[in-house]
């Protein structure tokens, strides 16, 4: 098949203007390399040097959206396309408005009932000492709408909560704590209606931070991850429930934790997942024979 015919002009749309720009550009830069290699005409179109209005003017059919954090994966671009008439990879304003948000995508998972870890919203008035204490030591403390760990901290030591809040909230006026589960933090890729095998991360560092996701080569990653049948079976049903209810569609990735009994948590969720090198989304794929360059075609379809 003519894939100029199929899918027309396709923007893959990149770098953007959030602290995960450079993460963006990365991923951008091997979607638009693999769309090239399969005879798509496909364009690099960066948000933050030219106005979206272009996509229209030079006659855009599609757009292959891996912008990553506020402005990009947060609904605002996907609300532009939308006003603009053009079809786009991945889920729509609101799922992408929610998913950002922990905090809401929590309060959310909370209400039907999906398991997720203790948390607290904590503010310049919260009782610091007290957080500490309910929530227990470790514990992590996170801005509530970025993403690839940036701005998110360990607290090990009593004492330590309000430094690191005043560190978080930096990044965003609300910020969690959460309770820390220490058995392991995994991830499930949706692809579709169908849920990819889950990775394990096993990162060198003390977290799975932004230098263990993006620049070390030490972080080791297991693909199936070893997780009885059982138990993967009731995880991808919870995954599955968590993607419907913030209206995931096309594609997504939900991360997981579990704790020393194997009961699995809910983290959060990714609506324009990394396509790095280092990225998850494609490690899943490969271990159901996807390559890279087949999954982003299949990313693509969903603009059809």
């Amino acid at each position: 098949m003519d894939m100029k015919q199929k899918y027309g002009k396709v923007a893959v749309l990149m770098g953007g203007s959030s602290s995960e720009r450079e993460v963006s550009l990365m991923s951008g830069g091997g979607v638009l390399t693999a769309l090239l290699d399969r005879g798509v005409d496909a364009h690099p179109f960066d948000p933050s040097e030219r106005p979206l209005a272009d996509l229209k003017r030079e006659g855009y059919d599609r757009v292959f959206l891996i912008l990553h954090g506020p402005f990009g994966e947060d609904g605002t671009v996907q609300g532009a396309l939308e006003v603009l008439g053009l079809p786009y990879t991945g889920c729509g304003v609101l799922a992408s408005a929610i998913g950002l948000d922990k905090l809401r995508t929590k309060l959310l998972w909370q209400a039907l009932g999906l398991p997720i870890p203790a948390f607290e919203l904590v503010n310049a008035a919260s009782d610091f000492d007290a957080i500490e204490k309910k929530l227990g030591l470790p514990l992590f403390v996170k801005p509530a709408t970025e993403g690839s760990s940036v701005g998110v901290i360990k607290v090990k030591e009593a004492g330590g909560l309000r430094a690191a809040f005043a560190e978080a909230s930096k990044y965003d006026k609300l910020v969690i704590a959460e309770q820390f589960i220490g058995a392991g933090e995994y991830t499930a890729a949706v692809l579709g209606e169908q849920v990819l095998p889950f990775v394990k991360i096993e990162p060198a560092t003390e977290f799975y931070d932004y230098e263990a996701k993006y620049i070390r080569d030490d972080t080791k990653y297991l693909c199936p991850a070893p997780i009885p049948a059982w138990a993967s079976a009731q995880i991808a049903e919870d995954v599955k429930k968590a993607f419907w209810v913030i209206g995931g569609k096309s594609w997504g990735r939900v991360d997981f934790l579990m704790d020393e009994a194997g009961k699995h948590y809910l983290l959060e969720v990714n609506t324009a997942p990394g396509m790095t090198s280092h990225s998850l989304f494609p490690m899943a794929a490969r271990a159901v024979g996807l390559s890279y360059e087949d999954l982003v075609l299949q990313i693509l379809d969903t603009t059809l």
